[in-house]
């Protein structure tokens, strides 16, 4: 065997071609970069036990009559599940320990997502939307709002009283519009956040907001220009009970029923200064980026970790539609033998189950790439990785007064913010429309494949096959519809490197 013929130059320069080694294998770079991949190695495995006993004892028993509820009362809400998720201590359980949580890598989080949505997604988004909330939250590095808000959630558990985090983002006249900053001066934004003494005086109204009638936090995006608001993005924390909010109606949806969708609206609502997760006029500080480069940084973080959410959401419903298909065929007899040796069933089956794979290994890509790039990136450094897993939760809670300090949330943000590469933000956007956009249209590939394969029985509310259709097609919707998701991709992994390429 002879001599690998390749100088160190020309492994430079092979490798700096695209595709570039961190567009293509995410997975590669984190486990040599990532500290203790045997340990994430067994959270990731303790997640996936957990939300399997978690199906077993809690979703199973009353997922189906949750639907059929719903379909009867649109008032209804599960707060039986709400509340035996705060038992478990599912709100914090991704929540770092500095912040008072337990400390479960994020990474973690996906698999224990695919895994609770394989039974019903509904009831997965009830659990894990929380986090969007608390996403969001991150993605503004306002260290002393974030670590308030979550002892708030931490002791929500202790006390049996769950105070969930939600997202209020999307309007009447705007929804895929306000995850891109080049598309959302088009949109009709209605929710201004006027500067008053002392705070925001906020009016307008969003709507399709998950959990938000049985959450306690609302971290509500409003703009105080709405011809500009691309460059005058304010972020606030909303709490119940605040003057001049309110929740409005309740959408009546094909799928996903168990998950309320609320409309949540503001007259006159007065958010004091200290609930100010940020505002655009502080984002120029000490930057060379411009204001509108910043708040898109922030959007990228936030949908980044969503995204990939979504499509482990989209990969639960294949899964369950896959192995309810399965067991289907298993017990069907067809001209006298069962359906499963029928030999078109075996290679729709083996289809199915190639489409589950498939996405699975998407959106774990795409988990990487937001733990080396995205909002999780801090919690790979060595140091802050190494003490969120090692120090007890009680000294975190000693030293949390120092997030109060502004210095800290200058400093993260300096990080976060100004300090953060476009590399990053392709790899991380990019993979994450990928996933996003592939795993949910597999999604409702196999849901339909699994009523096909199944006949009329597929299309029973008792067997359970056309929930499953009926709860992914809203997946291909929400955090930003496909179509946008395919141009994302293509500006941030396709066209970046070539100058007549305009997107949007």
């Amino acid at each position: 065997m002879g001599e690998i013929r390749l100088t160190r130059k020309e492994k430079e320069k092979y490798l700096s071609h695209d595709p570039k080694i961190t567009d293509v294998i995410n997975s590669l770079v984190t486990h040599y970069k990532l500290p203790k991949s045997k340990a994430l190695y067994k959270q990731i495995d303790t997640a996936i036990a957990l939300a399997r006993k978690f199906n077993e004892e809690v979703v199973k028993p009353v997922y189906k009559q949750i639907d059929l509820n719903v379909t009867q009362d649109n008032e209804y809400l599960c707060w039986d599940v709400i509340n035996k998720a705060n038992e478990w201590g599912f709100n914090t359980l991704f929540i770092p320990k500095m912040f008072g949580g337990q400390g479960m890598n994020l990474i973690a989080m996906y698999p224990f997502v695919e895994e609770i949505a394989s039974v019903c997604v509904g009831l997965a988004n009830v659990v894990c939307v929380h986090y969007l909330g608390f996403a969001t939250l991150c993605a503004s590095w306002n260290l002393k709002l974030m670590n308030e808000i979550s002892r708030e959630v931490k002791r929500g558990e202790k006390t049996g009283n769950p105070c969930l985090i939600s997202l209020a983002i999307t309007e009447p006249g705007a929804g895929t519009d306000v995850e891109e900053t080049m598309l959302i001066d088009r949109g009709r934004i209605e929710t201004i956040g006027q500067k008053v003494e002392g705070g925001y005086s906020v009016n307008g109204s969003k709507i399709f907001i998950s959990n938000g009638h049985v959450s306690t936090w609302h971290i509500l995006i409003c703009y105080t220009n709405k011809n500009k608001p691309s460059g005058t993005t304010v972020m606030l924390a909303v709490k119940n009970g605040m003057k001049g909010f309110r929740f409005g109606h309740r959408e009546k949806k094909m799928g996903q029923k168990a998950c309320v969708a609320s409309e949540l609206i503001f007259e006159n609502c007065f958010v004091p200064d200290k609930y100010v997760c940020m505002q655009w006029s502080d984002l120029s500080e000490r930057s060379s980026k411009s204001v509108v480069e910043v708040i898109q940084t922030v959007i990228d973080n936030v949908v980044s970790s969503t995204r990939a959410g979504v499509a482990a959401f989209a990969v639960g419903a294949a899964r369950g539609a896959y192995e309810t298909a399965l067991a289907y065929s298993r017990k069907k007899i067809v001209n006298g033998i069962p359906l499963i040796n029928h030999q078109w069933a075996q290679s729709m089956l083996a289809e199915m189950y190639k489409n589950v794979n498939m996405g699975r290994a998407a959106y774990m890509e795409s988990a990487y790439a937001n733990a080396m790039h995205g909002l999780a990136k801090t919690l790979s450094v060595r140091p802050i990785f190494y003490a969120d897993m090692l120090v007890p939760s009680w000294c975190f809670t000693m030293i949390s007064p120092i997030f109060n300090l502004k210095i800290m949330t200058w400093l993260f943000r300096l990080l976060n913010f100004y300090r953060y590469p476009q590399e990053s933000a392709e790899i991380q956007s990019g993979w994450a429309s990928l996933t996003k956009f592939g795993c949910t249209d597999l999604g409702i590939i196999n849901t339909q494949k699994a009523i096909q394969l199944m006949g009329i029985d597929g299309c029973r509310h008792d067997i359970g096959a056309e929930k499953y259709l009926r709860d992914a097609k809203l997946l291909q919707i929400y955090e930003g519809t496909n179509q946008l998701n395919r141009i994302n991709l293509f500006k941030n992994l396709v066209g970046r490197s070539m100058p007549e390429v305009k997107v949007f």
